[in-house]
């Protein structure tokens, strides 16, 4: 895989988060607790490897300017920056909420659980629409 392909994956494995954290929360609002766990770890370990390829991939590469002008540049910034600050404070909430929940302190789990849960969705699906927006409708060059 060339390092210009990481967006991509990096978009792919944002979007398999995304589905992941529904599917887990859905099961949770089922019950079935064996299949919310499994669900959550799954999506633990995607966001894991997107951390790893985004990381590399900017490593590498640096920042994509974005090419975008008028109001949706505005728009881009918007999403862009509480994408940023929300992805930043998702990293401790998950951890924190994924070690209550596999100790069992289902109460601890639960209450932290619903402020992460929204986060995590949300900087998921902007991670996405970040993509869509740098490398597909307004790309450089």
């Amino acid at each position: 895989m060339s390092l210009s392909e990481l967006p991509l994956l990096n978009a792919l494995l944002n979007s398999t988060s995304a589905i992941l954290l529904y599917l887990g929360h859905r099961q949770m609002k089922k019950g079935n607790i064996a299949l919310h766990k499994r669900f959550m770890i799954a999506v633990f370990v995607t966001s894991g490897l997107f951390l790893t390829s985004y990381l590399i991939y900017h490593y590498n590469h640096g920042s994509q300017p974005f090419q975008g002008e008028g109001i949706v540049r505005y728009v881009y910034f918007t999403i862009l920056l509480s994408h940023t600050v929300l992805a930043a404070a998702i990293v401790p909430l998950a951890l924190v909420t994924l070690k209550r929940g596999l100790k069992r302190e289902d109460s601890k789990h639960s209450r932290i659980a619903k402020w992460t849960y929204p986060i995590w969705l949300y900087v998921s699906v902007t991670g996405v629409i970040i993509y869509l927006m740098l490398y597909q409708l307004y790309p450089a060059g």
